[in-house]
């Protein structure tokens, strides 16, 4: 039940102006807390942000953490016609010539044609699908499948290795039962005279594609597989075959992927970069409290400016031309990179990549960073979760705060309309009490005249 207010009929007061300026008043402490949960939001936003720059500086330490990855090989190829191919970090620097004499291919069987693929005119009893060198797979057709999409259906339940469909020729008779085994190179056959009655003829298949294993050349050795896909053909490359050119070689070259390499070693540089802006510019913003972002920048200066032991030439960054600026970014001068790519690729691994036991630049970023990114007790979740519960903690006062706020201000009406009420009351009195003083006022002069 609502209160009535009168709004000052009686006093003359703007009541309602009156009640929200100390409303106002009493809603202080509830700003401050908004403004504080304000700033804890926009701490977390920072938070989450640099955490995504840490975890992108992750990615790109691991691209050179190892020998395999800042090792990167590529391939060219004097024709692309037959087949493509890609390399692994582990295949080796050589020339090589390549002939398709044949592609893999599956079987593909093919039935006559049947009027109707629903009608159930075809004969009950078994089907025998033989596949490879795997044991018969019997198929039973009953008098509740014994149609065209029925035996369709029922092989494609069998778990045989092959896939049965219908296709329409556009003859008369159109419809027709195509069998075409999962497995590249692997043969079957049907046997289908188990079934027996029925007024369609026992289907009868004849092979328009049969099975076959791919074939190529490799320097005049014959290889052969049965997938179209060849991982072991060249070491460390893996081929895919598009088309049969026998006669044909095409000349295939694996090299050391120098520009990838480069650019590996360019993109750590702009992610460490991208860290310690971003360390400088929280610091003066919403983490500008967080000595523990100090904390994180001296290490990973001390980290980037440190010595890797090695057998190699180089021990260090600055032997490649990085230099620290004033800001602790740091400055690459990659003339000097790619002549050290170039020269002494070596060297170069075994400063990134570490060298036995002993790990290099990416191997030494990605373990202190996958620990500062850990979701469990990183440097993000710690404050994550302190951050939450200081959210939870305020939302409950809040919460508190509003409903006596709420309670205050109906106090308030209360306490106004009372006194709206007493005037008014007051009033009333006083205008009869005139009016009476008026009335024996005006008798006393009657009678003295």
């Amino acid at each position: 039940m609502s209160t009535i207010s009168f709004g000052g009929l009686a006093t003359g007061l703007d009541t309602a102006s009156l009640i929200e300026e100390l409303m106002t008043v009493e809603r202080q402490p509830l700003t401050l807390m908004e403004n504080d949960k304000t700033w804890l939001n926009n701490r977390l936003s920072a938070l989450q942000t640099l955490d995504a720059k840490f975890n992108s500086f992750l990615i790109k330490a691991e691209d050179i953490g190892s020998s395999e990855d800042i090792g990167a090989k590529k391939v060219s190829q004097s024709n692309q016609d037959y087949f493509s191919a890609s390399a692994s970090a582990d295949a080796l620097p050589a020339s090589y010539q390549v002939e398709v004499v044949s592609l893999a291919r599956v079987q593909k069987d093919v039935s006559q044609g049947y009027a109707d693929k629903t009608a159930q005119e075809f004969g009950i009893g078994n089907l025998t699908l033989t596949v490879g060198e795997n044991d018969p797979v019997t198929i039973e057709i009953s008098a509740e499948n014994n149609s065209l999409g029925g035996i369709m259906e029922a092989i494609n339940a069998s778990g045989s290795g092959v896939t049965a469909s219908i296709i329409n020729d556009g003859t008369d008779s159109p419809y027709r039962l195509v069998l075409t085994a999962d497995n590249v190179a692997t043969d079957f056959s049907l046997e289908a005279s188990g079934l027996v009655g029925g007024t369609y003829e026992i289907p009868e298949f004849a092979t328009t594609q049969a099975a076959s294993q791919a074939h190529i050349l490799v320097d005049n050795v014959d290889i052969y597989a049965d997938s179209n896909t060849l991982d072991e053909a060249v070491p460390g490359v893996t081929l895919d075959l598009i088309e049969a050119g026998e006669g044909v070689r095409t000349n295939l070259s694996v090299s050391l992927d120098k520009t990838s390499i480069t650019q590996k070693i360019s993109s750590f540089i702009s992610g460490y970069n991208a860290v310690i802006t971003a360390i400088s510019d929280s610091s003066d913003g919403a983490l500008g409290y967080d000595t523990g972002l100090n904390s994180i920048k001296r290490r990973l200066q001390n980290m980037i400016s440190g010595q890797v032991p090695n057998s190699g030439n180089f021990s260090s960054l600055s032997e490649l031309g990085l230099e620290t600026q004033r800001d602790g970014t740091l400055v690459l001068n990659e003339e000097t990179l790619s002549q050290a790519v170039n020269d002494d690729f070596e060297s170069i691994a075994k400063l990134f990549a570490g060298e036995g036991e002993e790990g290099g630049i990416g191997a030494r970023f990605t373990s202190y960073l996958e620990n500062l990114t850990d979701s469990s007790d990183g440097f993000l979740a710690g404050r994550k979760e302190s951050i939450d519960s200081n959210i939870r903690r305020i939302d409950k006062r809040i919460e508190m705060t509003e409903m006596r706020l709420e309670k205050r201000e109906q106090n308030l009406i209360s306490q106004f309309t009372a006194l709206e009420l007493l005037v008014s009351e007051l009033n009333a009195t006083g205008d009869y009490l005139t009016k009476q003083l008026a009335a024996l006022e005006n008798l006393w002069n009657f009678n003295k005249d």
